[in-house]
């Protein structure tokens, strides 16, 4: 075995890096989970992170990752036979289809070639059409990790209402929650959807599901069979023990106490900012390796290039996981795969959370090496090039 020592360089797209400010609070003994005070503590935990969705609906925090919110958002608002449309930002849309059709929801993709935002257009004009509003809900991710592109949320609403649709907007925020700007109620979604092991810096455990008022009517009104996901059962006010359909994560919450805290010192604007500056800086670094021939940004259109991650497509020729695999043993430093149709193509680099300047350099330094050890043809100096991102304004 191969010993390494320094810093592990985590940019895989999730989980992310942890704090050890996160880290520190969960190490402490369990506690009564029905006392006052966890009790205090969870409820003002409920209310900061209304702040965070942008939201005045409430937010239920689940024991699950992203997927299982996904399946809390499907119980509650649809029913087998139900028609949703779902925008192909890339594999995380079809995996959100993959798992409707498994609870028998007739899902719609409105295609999109993986390496564009979606167009609001297509949707206004595909529920336009839908006369006779057989399609109950909009399932958009807003940054699909697989892709690196993040859809435009507010215009996806914007031309469901010029549409005169009653659908419901579902929203996944699980890849751009506190790395881009996100306004659940400005924007007319219904359920936003979201994680903790990405922007929110927590260890895998938590997913969330936001929920306004008519989101909640129309699970009042839905019949289909749940216990664990039920919103409803969930925010008893006279039960807290359904808060959490049992024993609370505590540790976890633990970690999203300290982790809300560290996002209140540092503000959402100036998060959303670090994180436009870093994720351009790697989009610097890609265009410079892009001069060789072998290499190009997922993303088409520098405008959606997302905050959080960044696909970067190679030519079929080469193999994306000798990248990852000399990053991994040589340079310690891990990287994500590509995902779907995209799979043997591209690798990706997670660049959100808990994250600086000098890890993206670290990181970009061990990708433009390992580029030079598997033989791929690449411009030289993205180190350079992400400098100069950095610095352009002074």
């Amino acid at each position: 075995m191969t010993v390494k020592r320094g810093w592990n360089f985590l940019q895989t797209p999730g989980p992310t890096n942890i704090p050890f400010r996160v880290l520190n609070a969960m190490n402490r003994p369990a506690v009564e989970f029905l006392g006052p005070d966890f009790v205090d503590f969870s409820k003002q935990l409920f209310v900061d992170l209304k702040t965070v969705f942008k939201t005045d609906g409430d937010v239920i925090i689940y024991a699950a990752n992203g997927h299982g919110a996904w399946e809390a958002a499907l119980t509650n608002t649809l029913a087998p036979g139900d028609k949703v449309l779902i925008p192909e930002t890339g594999r995380f849309a079809l995996s959100w289809s993959y798992m409707a059709d498994k609870l028998g929801i007739e899902c719609e993709i409105l295609e999109n070639d993986w390496r564009h935002a979606i167009d609001p257009a297509d949707v206004e004009a595909r529920l336009g059409a839908d006369t006779g509003h057989e399609i109950k809900a909009v399932l958009l991710v807003h940054t699909d990790t697989g892709t690196g592109i993040t859809s435009d949320v507010a215009g996806v609403r914007a031309a469901m209402d010029a549409a005169k649709h009653p659908a419901l907007l579902l929203v996944d925020t699980i890849a751009s929650l506190l790395t881009t700007d996100y306004r659940m109620d400005e924007w007319g979604v219904d359920v936003t959807i979201a994680a903790g092991q990405k922007g929110l810096m927590l260890p895998p455990g938590l997913g969330f599901c936001g929920v306004n008022a008519k989101a909640l009517a129309v699970a009042d009104a839905n019949r289909t069979p749940r216990n664990y996901w039920d919103w409803r059962e969930r925010m008893d006010p006279n039960e807290f023990y359904k808060a959490f359909c049992g024993t609370a994560p505590e540790h976890l919450m633990f970690g999203l106490r300290e982790a809300l805290d560290m996002i209140a010192e540092e503000g959402e604007d100036a998060i959303f900012a670090r994180h436009f500056r870093l994720s351009r800086s790697v989009h610097a670094a890609i265009d410079c390796w892009a001069e060789g021939g072998a290499l190009e940004n997922n993303a088409v259109i520098p405008e959606q290039r997302s905050n959080s991650v960044t696909t970067i497509r190679v030519d079929e020729k080469y193999n994306p996981m000798d990248i990852r695999e000399i990053c991994r043993e040589r340079f310690n430093t891990g990287l994500g795969n590509g995902m779907g149709k995209i799979i043997n193509t591209s690798f990706r680099i997670g660049h959100m959370g808990d994250l600086n300047e000098p890890m993206i350099f670290g990181t970009i330094g061990a990708v433009e090496a390992s580029l030079k050890l598997c033989g791929i043809p690449y411009g030289a100096g993205g180190v350079e090039a992400a400098i100069a991102s950095l610095t352009a304004n002074g």
